[in-house]
């Protein structure tokens, strides 16, 4: 397995991306509300990149290609919900919202899950532990720490919740390539796989489900749903590791969420 050390010059550049990609979910964050269609959601993204002299990473990805710039994931969809006219959201529903995007020649990867209206106290609380999952697993980071004690915190921040974590899919390195190596698991055990180094990028991307870990693929062949039909939370960011710790790439430095979790 080859990680890629990422130069000063790129960590700048993926930076820049980030940035974009912070004031991305800054602004689409003010539209989401019940009435609004998850394909209104996606023009807004698609022309807000573009605007900013970048390309949406995902749309044109994979194979079949996907067809948007966003992927919107309701309720018990867990990640790579397509967006459409027809999904309308709802008061009380949760909707991840993931997106790349890709600038200079690098990519950026995050994702958020929000909560649309008032949400019952449960959602919330998935949510809200989802988020807590990431920053427990991100404040191990330093030079020289295996990927396996970061899963490892991971895992226990939500399965001491009583959720379960989706095996199936995970985070990943990021660069050039929307996906590179190291794969980023979300179970792990202390002591194990890569060592991290200063200036590797990664994106970490906890996937907590309320029910069981178990999931579907939709005959879409993309929509991932839970197994038992229960919701599903999903949040993400961008990290360049430090010799002490990390940078969050994908946030600008008033993120209120980052600031509040980092400071616990």
């Amino acid at each position: 397995m080859s990680i890629k050390i990422k130069t000063q010059s790129e960590i700048n550049l993926m930076r820049e991306s980030g940035h974009i990609l912070a004031n991305v979910f800054k602004e689409v964050g003010k539209i989401v509300e019940a009435g609004i269609s998850t394909k209104e959601l996606d023009k807004f993204v698609y022309n807000y990149i573009r605007k900013n002299n970048a390309k949406p990473s995902f749309k044109g990805y994979g194979n079949p290609p996907f067809p948007a710039s966003i992927c919107a994931s309701i309720n018990n969809e867990v990640i790579h919900g397509i967006p459409s006219k027809k999904r309308i959201l709802k008061e009380g529903d949760i909707i991840g919202l993931d997106i790349g995007v890709y600038y200079k020649g690098y990519h950026s990867d995050r994702a958020f899950t929000f909560k649309v209206g008032k949400v019952s106290e449960e959602a919330s609380r998935l949510v809200d532990t989802t988020m807590e999952s990431f920053f427990n697993g991100i404040k191990v980071i330093k030079d020289g720490v295996h990927l396996g004690d970061v899963s490892y915190a991971i895992q226990k921040t939500a399965e001491d919740a009583g959720y379960s974590l989706v095996k199936e899919f995970q985070g990943h390195g990021v660069g050039s390539n929307l996906h590179e190596e190291p794969a980023v698991p979300n179970i792990g055990k202390k002591g194990t796989g890569p060592i991290l180094k200063t200036n590797m990028v990664i994106a970490i991307e906890p996937m907590v489900n309320m029910g069981r870990h178990s999931i579907l693929i939709e005959n879409d062949n993309w929509t991932v749903i839970t197994k038992d039909g229960s919701l599903s939370s999903h949040y993400e960011h961008t990290i360049a590791v430090t010799k002490d710790g990390v940078e969050i790439l994908t946030a600008l430095e008033d993120d209120e969420i980052v600031n509040k979790y980092m400071n616990k």
